[in-house]
This record gives C-alpha cells, sequence and structure tokens, in this order.
C-alpha cells in the first residue's frame, strides 16, 4: 500500500552568479538548512536524490559530491536528469522511495554551476537540449529560438501582441523585488521590456530567463516519521508526469505542450482537483516560464484560462496576489533565475513557504484552501511534470 509522503524541511541558496561558490558549497548550502529546518542530520537520512545536468560542470559525479558535503553516506544515492525538469523528477522519485516503504527520510537535492562556462558555450549546450541532429545541427534552433516559435504561433491565431508577453516580465520582477534569493530584485517597467534587445524575435532579452547557479533541497518523509518532526507538513497530493515528442515538426501544436496537458489531467485526477476550474481548489502556482510565452502557454495547458485568453489573465492581473490564480510570487524562472538542475526543486520550496505562510512580505497568497500547484518543463516539452501540495 502506497504511504503519505510529506515535505519537512527545505532549504534554498541565493540564485545569481554564484563564482563565491562550488557546486559541493552551493548544496551544502541548500541541504544543510533542508536538514536543519527538518531538525535531522545526515545520519538520519536514508535515500539521497540529486537532480543536475552538469554538462558545464567541472564535477562528473554530483550527487556523490553532494553526499559528502551533506554527511549523507551509505545510503541509496543517484543522479536524476530531465532537462529543465530535473528538479521535478528528484521530487518524485524521493516520493517513490518513501511511497513503496524503501526510506522514512529521503533528500531531494538541485544544484546547477552554469557559470564554470561562457554565456555562448551555455546557449550551446542548452540548444543541443532540444532535438540536436535535426534542429539544432541543421537549422540552428537554440531554445529563444524555439520559444520564438511558440510566441510567433501563438500572436498569429489568438490576436496578440508583443505588450501581452511583456507583462509577465513585469508581473515576475515585481514580485522578485521581495525575494530575497532571487538573481534579479529589480522590478521593470513594460517600457523597459519592449525596449530591450531582441535575442530572437518577437523574445526579447526581458522575455528570457537567465543563466543562473543555485541550489535548492527538500527534505520528505513518510507520514509517520513525518508527523514526528513536525506539526506543518506539506503533504505531496497530486503526481502527473509526461513526455512529448523532442521533435518540433511531430508537434500537433505550437500554442500548447501535450505533455502539460496530460501532466496536469494526471495531478488533478489523484488530487481530487476539478480539471474544468482548477483555481477553485489551488490558491497559488509556480510555472515554467522560461520564456514569458511559456508562462502564458502553462495558463492554458494547466486550464487556469481558456485557449487563447492566457493573455487576458495578465492584462486583468488575475495571476497576481488576490487574482485568480496567483503565479510565480517568488519571480519566476524569468527573475528568481533557472539554475536547470535546482529549478524544480526550488518550485517546491517556494510553494512550501507559501502554504505555510512564511512568503516574505509583499509576495505572500491567500492561503484559503491549503493547495498549491508547480508546473515544470523539461526542453520544448519534452517533459512535464505537475505536482499539487497540500497543508
Amino acid at each position: 500500500m502506497e504511504r503519505k509522503v510529506g515535505i519537512v524541511g527545505y532549504g534554498i541558496t541565493k540564485f545569481g552568479r554564484r563564482t563565491d561558490a562550488s557546486l559541493s558549497e552551493l548544496s551544502w548550502e541548500a541541504g544543510a538548512e533542508a536538514m536543519r529546518s527538518a531538525g535531522i542530520e545526515g545520519k538520519e537520512v536514508k535515500g539521497l536524490v540529486v537532480s543536475n545536468v552538469g554538462m558545464w560542470s567541472s564535477e562528473e559525479l554530483p550527487a556523490v559530491v553532494v553526499g559528502e558535503a551533506l554527511g549523507v553516506r551509505n545510503v541509496p544515492t543517484l543522479r536524476v536528469e530531465a532537462a529543465c525538469a530535473s528538479g521535478s523528477s528528484a521530487i518524485h522519485t524521493a516520493y517513490d522511495m518513501i511511497a513503496s516503504g524503501r526510506a522514512d527520510i529521503v533528500l531531494a537535492l538541485g544544484v546547477e554551476k552554469m557559470h564554470e562556462v561562457d554565456t555562448e558555450t551555455a546557449v550551446e549546450l542548452i540548444g543541443r537540449a532540444g532535438n540536436y541532429m535535426w534542429e539544432y545541427e541543421f537549422f540552428g534552433l537554440t531554445f529563444p529560438g524555439y520559444y520564438a516559435l511558440h510566441q510567433t504561433a501563438y500572436m498569429k491565431k489568438y490576436d496578440s501582441k508583443e505588450e501581452d508577453f511583456a507583462l509577465v516580465s513585469v508581473k515576475n520582477h515585481g514580485y522578485a523585488q521581495y525575494n530575497p534569493y532571487a538573481q534579479f530584485r529589480n522590478p521593470v517597467t513594460l517600457e523597459e521590456v519592449m525596449k530591450s534587445k531582441y535575442v530572437a524575435w518577437p523574445v526579447k532579452l526581458l522575455d528570457s530567463s537567465p543563466i543562473t547557479d543555485g541550489a535548492a533541497a527538500v527534505v520528505l518523509a513518510s507520514s509517520r516519521v513525518a508527523k514526528e518532526l513536525t506539526d506543518t507538513p506539506v503533504w505531496i497530493t497530486g503526481l502527473g508526469v509526461a513526455n512529448g515528442t523532442s521533435n518540433l515538426s511531430r508537434r500537433r501544436s505550437f500554442t500548447s505542450l501535450e505533455a502539460s496537458v496530460e501532466a496536469a489531467r494526471t495531478a488533478y485526477a489523484s488530487a481530487n482537483v476539478d480539471q474544468s476550474a482548477p483555481w477553485k481548489h489551488i490558491d497559488v502556482a509556480t510555472v515554467h516560464d522560461c520564456f514569458t510565452v511559456a508562462e502564458v502557454m502553462a495558463y492554458e495547458d494547466l486550464n487556469f484560462a481558456a485557449r487563447g485568453e492566457g493573455v487576458k489573465l495578465l492584462r486583468e492581473g488575475q495571476t497576481q496576489v488576490g487574482g485568480r490564480i496567483p503565479v510565480n510570487l517568488d519571480g519566476g524562472l524569468k527573475a528568481k533565475g533557472h539554475p536547470i538542475g535546482a529549478t524544480g526543486v526550488a518550485m517546491a520550496v517556494e510553494v512550501s513557504k507559501q502554504l505555510l505562510r512564511k512568503a516574505e512580505k509583499g509576495r505572500q497568497a491567500d492561503i484559503r484552501n491549503g493547495r498549491a500547484l508547480t508546473h515544470n518543463v523539461g526542453g520544448t516539452g519534452h517533459y512535464a511534470y505537475v505536482t499539487i501540495y497540500e497543508v
């Protein structure tokens, strides 16, 4: 019988250009904080799952390095990778270890040191995470180009403008100013977003998430142990994951990610959330906004808005505090930063803080239902993870 699993501790580092810390030091910052908040030591951890893409990293065996840094030894240890959804993959893997009865306490930790290479190399390596032999090698597509295709398709189909997508950047930077861990804590205006340089028309620099170093960690525990460690566990009640083709020419839509739709459907069903109106059950969400168009598509793939009406939610302020469904109150990938292997775990940290009403002043959602959602995409829709958390 599957056991109930909850988060009992969490930790996160400052995101950004972290030339002051190595991969193991970043891991220690986040992992030690997570264990301290759970009231445990490394010797009590019975499983370690590390999410790390690491193409730019000097550490080829990061899970072992992380375990040594945190004093976690002689336990099942593995590294997982699902592109930008690696962190959610780590949480799902840790969940399975506990739910199956193999362990009572598992640490899921995501870490990335992307600034070990220069920007051009990082962009090239990320670009290879599309479809290397066809799209990258023959057509030179990198990720700004991929999401430019999504945005031009959306703009044509739904008669929207560049300014609509710029509102995502304005919103997310606006909330990032209150997040001490965010890479960019500067608010931006619509005019500033629109004047930023194009990186792949119509995607501009301020439509794009940055290259980031950072780490995040959560301690997961079985229901029995969770109740011994804390009076306020954050339970994982819904899990959904799906894959999609890596070849854009085989996609049925450029304005939606099929994997996100399927992952959401599965997560809603497992958490008993009304799929026709999920915002009535969910208080706050973090979604994958690697580019501003990605956040708009997520609104619709998660059924927060009808097709073509994601931009309407933005215009009306419905994804801000006090709106229908507040989204990315930590600044999102856009402003908080996107250390690829750590992103999904950082999302779990954020919704845990929100549900426990511990988010910083200026960005705390109104918690009524006690439910939150994370949406994490890998590649251009290669993977999608949707996870629902509850207190």
